[in-house]
């Protein structure tokens, strides 16, 4: 069969550019190995057309119109004409990519297929939940199923390649990528980073799956103060233990790019860092694709201070291994001249090309460079029914129940008199969230379109109050309002006369994201007095929250009887969460990060070290604390509720004591116990007490996601290996050290079941 199809790929190029073209450009015969293939076109190149290939520009005009005549954009133009551009970011469409690719496969010397990236980050046109809130499910199978929704209608656009995932690690709810990423903890973060590859790029590069990028590589999620672009300063512990596990799990799933990101790492900027990007990526994990960096970050490195000038700049970039310029325009100019004068070798660029058409030719470009140039995918695979039923299925899955005093939920389907209270609860712009550039303004489903399905409830909406004063868009400074409190009174009208009010409260969905740290992370604006003037005349609430980061809601958690975090969850938001508030759908997701008391805990997570003076033994001051609030977070990673409950019963491990690299099978009995058919996701947890370097209180080191029938009860087993029970020292060494460990298997990373076993 393959056979077949390279014989009729290989008509079709004769077809296309005659047969003497054929016969002149050997490394167009798909019959013949891919590394053999990119050697002879490697040999036909010029320096300048392999520093070209590691050129990436934004695509900033109607490529589809008049050529441009003057300014960069003519440049751009001259240089895909020239050969000088390996690939474009932000064209998409078929008709505009196609009419670029036209350009770069028949107006070119060599005919070199363009690549075409966009950030596709939680979605296309029809968007899923923002990745946090995807984190939240731990569903894997969900999560790998929505990287293939957003691949299906990105490649019908056109594109092939996109800027995610996102598996930078972090526990400072400061930082707005946050809502980017998979949250705090490294051995979460890296089963979701192989389930999104393997979501975007499937098992083969069909025309409906596209090249995954994981980014940002690495550190970035460590800025210092949580403020985006900061510097980064870690240990090698930390950085081997903590940071490079999910971009590791992205690597041996096949992940084809890696970009590196904006921040100093330990004095040195990444995109010019040989220790990551040489001696890790490439060298001790063996990753063959290429290396992009982020928009303009080698330019960037002259204002750091590490570059003196812009050809500085691309020689500290090339040979730390960068391969790929992102919008710089800085190896198109100085890289060639470079080689010249005996600063870079041409190994160099050698080593960056081999690697980029080495992605070109998986994709199947050389084969069929208009393979995602399909205008009737475009029109049926972008905004389908069936996408929205995924997207749908991925936001019920994402939201997590923190509280459910008094069983106020799910509601009642008929005769409740309900207020439903909040600017968000009528916005069907927020719920998309940050990351949607490709999706339409406006096309989420309102909480209150989503609830106005279940008609046999009285419902009646009130704004109370705005979040923000001003349009929001990627690229607006986000304005609260904190003066407005007109809409008050009608609120607590509304609230007084109902027997529940829902509340949805929160951020807009440009609060969270690029550029976007806070250093408040209370409910923004007047939305907490709002909260307690409506508590004040009807406590009866159900306070939804629309976010996209932890949020620190001291006071709800101590007033509010019921609380949802309903995140930002794309497209079907509104329906998502009015399923789960009727109960047609059993809540069960679990927290990917600490939510904090307040600010000033900030970074918080679970799997913390226990200093010398954990706990107040003495009964005097001088313990690892705070004075005026305690050190816990107000709900821990890996917690949720249900609509049920489960108990936990029966811990047992095979034996007391096993040799290294032995299995050790861990089990626990897990029933439902509540009145409603649920899911649970139940967690495994490890502590090391005594290490050559100090292990943290807990390690998550595996979960399983169960579906229990009311009155069920499931046996649960695990198995760790010395995978799970070993570590990385500060030279990268992977050890698996004898000894005693300890376990706990529970509901989340504060409660649950515990045992110990003798490793020797």
């Amino acid at each position: 069969m393959m056979k077949k199809q390279m014989k009729r790929y290989a008509f079709l190029l004769l077809a296309i550019y005659g047969t003497s073209y054929a016969q002149t450009k050997k490394y167009l015969d798909p019959t013949k190995p891919t590394e053999e293939r990119i050697s002879l076109l490697m040999k036909e190149m010029t320096l300048e057309e392999k520093v070209g290939q590691m050129n990436q520009y934004n695509g900033s005009w109607d490529v589809t119109g008049p050529k441009p005549e003057s300014g960069s954009n003519e440049e751009k133009y001259n240089n895909i004409k020239k050969g000088w551009v390996g690939s474009m970011l932000t064209v998409r469409g078929v008709k505009e990519v196609r009419a670029v690719q036209k350009i770069a496969v028949e107006e070119t010397r060599l005919g070199i297929p363009l690549l075409f990236g966009f950030d596709v980050i939680h979605g296309y046109k029809t968007l899923n939940p923002i990745p946090l809130a995807e984190a939240a499910s731990w569903d894997l199978e969900a999560i790998k199923n929505s990287a293939g929704v957003a691949a299906l209608e990105a490649s019908a656009s056109g594109l092939n390649w996109t800027f995610a995932p996102n598996v930078d690690i972090s526990n400072d709810a400061r930082w707005g990528r946050v809502m980017e990423g998979a949250g705090e903890d490294p051995y979460l973060g890296s089963k979701i980073a192989t389930a999104r590859v393997k979501g975007f790029q499937g098992e083969r590069f069909d025309h409906t799956k596209i090249i995954a990028c994981a980014k940002h590589f690495a550190g970035y999620g460590f800025v210092e103060a949580g403020r985006d672009y900061n510097s980064v300063d870690m240990s090698n512990s930390k950085l081997y233990n903590t940071v490079l596990p999910p971009f590791k799990a992205a690597s041996d799933a096949g992940i084809r790019t890696f970009m590196n990101s904006f921040n100093t790492l330990n004095g040195i900027p990444a995109t010019g860092n040989v220790f990551l990007q040489r001696d890790i990526l490439k060298g001790s994990w063996g990753f063959k694709g290429f290396v992009v960096s982020d928009w303009a970050s080698i330019a960037e490195m002259i204002t750091h201070g590490y570059a003196a000038d812009r050809a500085d700049a691309a020689k500290k970039a090339a040979l730390a291994g960068s391969d790929m310029d992102m919008e710089s325009n800085i190896y198109v100019t100085e890289l060639a001249k470079l080689v010249k004068n005996g600063s870079v070798k041409e190994s160099v660029i050698d080593d960056a090309v081999r690697r980029i058409l080495r992605v070109k030719f998986e994709l199947g470009l050389f084969d069929d460079p208009y393979k995602y140039c399909d205008e009737a995918r475009e029109k049926s695979d972008i905004g389908s029914k069936a996408n929205n039923d995924d997207v749908l299925d991925m936001a019920k899955k994402s939201i997590v129940l923190l509280k459910n005093d008094k069983n106020l939920l799910p509601l009642k389907k008929s005769g409740a008199k309900i207020a439903l209270i909040g600017a968000l609860a009528n916005d069907k712009n927020s719920p998309l969230g940050s990351w949607r550039i490709a999706a339409d303004d406006n096309t989420a489903v309102s909480v209150l379109e989503g609830m106005q399905q279940y008609k046999n409830s009285a419902l009646v909406y009130e704004k109370g109050t705005d979040v923000a004063t001003n349009k929001q868009s990627f690229l607006d400074e986000v304005k609260v309002n904190t003066t407005d409190f007109s809409g008050f009174e009608a609120a607590k009208k509304a609230a007084k006369e109902a027997e529940i009010v829902v509340m949805v409260l929160g951020e807009i969905g440009f609060q969270s994201g690029e550029a976007r740290s806070r250093t408040e992370l209370a409910l923004p604006g007047n939305q907490q007095q709002l909260l307690e003037e409506v508590y004040k005349v009807n406590p009866n609430i159900v306070l939804v929250l629309n976010n996209g980061r932890p949020l620190s809601i001291p006071w709800a958690a101590e007033h509010i009887p019921a609380i949802v975090e309903a995140w930002q969850l794309g497209t079907q938001s509104g329906n998502a969460i009015a399923q789960v508030l009727y109960g047609d759908y059993n809540p069960s997701g679990k927290l990917p990060m600490s939510f904090p008391r307040n600010v000033g805990q900030c970074p918080i997570y679970y799997n913390l070290y226990n200093t010398g003076r954990p706990t107040d033994k003495d009964n005097n001051v001088f313990w690892s604390h705070y004075s005026d609030v305690e050190k816990t977070p107000l709900y821990p990673f890996g917690y949720g509720l249900s609509y049920t409950s489960f108990d936990y019963k029966n811990l047992k491990i095979s034996k007391p004591s096993f040799q290294k690299g032995e299995k050790i099978e861990i089990s626990v009995d897990v029933a439902n116990t509540g009145k409603f058919d649920g899911k649970e996701i139940v967690q495994l947890y490890i502590n090391d007490p005594v290490a050559s370097i100090a292990r943290p209180v807990k390690e998550l080191k595996g979960f399983e996601l169960i579906e229990l029938k009311k009155g069920e009860t499931k046996t649960v087993q695990f198995i760790l290996t010395d995978k799970e029970l070993g570590f990385y020292d500060n030279d990268g060494k992977f050890l698996v050290e004898p000894g005693q460990f300890n376990i706990m298997a529970g509901w989340n990373s504060n409660n649950g079941l515990t045992g110990k076993f003798e490793l020797k």
